[in-house]
């Protein structure tokens, strides 16, 4: 029997974007489920994706934050999605790298992350393309 309002997610395992898995600082977050197109019918926004907003969610919890990857809203970013958030049902809690270094080629193939997103992380997420 089905359990009813439940996602059951079996034999996953959880994407490392990382590049040193020791040095870095992330906090949870409330993930907005704005302007997210649904895929195969999930809503899934991949690890690595600048999040971020007007209100800084380090200093106010309860802030939601959206994805910031364009030109346009890449000012806001305020960090990026450690692991991939499932906002299908509505907002979601997240995980948000705030400082560290995530490894470009361990990023989901169709996330390219705006370079005006990665300005705005400049000194707090380095992200480097590296094989090992």
């Amino acid at each position: 029997m089905a359990k009813m309002g439940a996602v059951v997610t079996r034999g996953s395992n959880v994407k490392q974007i990382l590049a040193n898995p020791t040095l870095f600082q992330a906090f949870g977050a409330q993930i907005a489920d704005t302007g997210v197109t649904a895929v195969n019918g999930r809503k899934v926004i991949p690890a690595g994706t600048p999040v971020g907003g007007t209100i800084d969610f380090l200093q106010v919890e309860d802030t939601p934050l959206a994805t910031t990857n364009t030109a346009v809203a890449a000012e806001n970013t305020q960090g990026v999605l450690l692991y991939d958030v499932d906002v299908t049902a509505g907002p979601a809690n997240g995980t948000v790298l705030v400082f560290g270094f995530v490894n470009e080629f361990r990023l989901d193939s169709a996330l390219t992350v705006a370079p005006e997103a990665k300005t705005a992380l400049d000194g707090k997420v380095t992200f480097v393309k590296r094989n090992a």
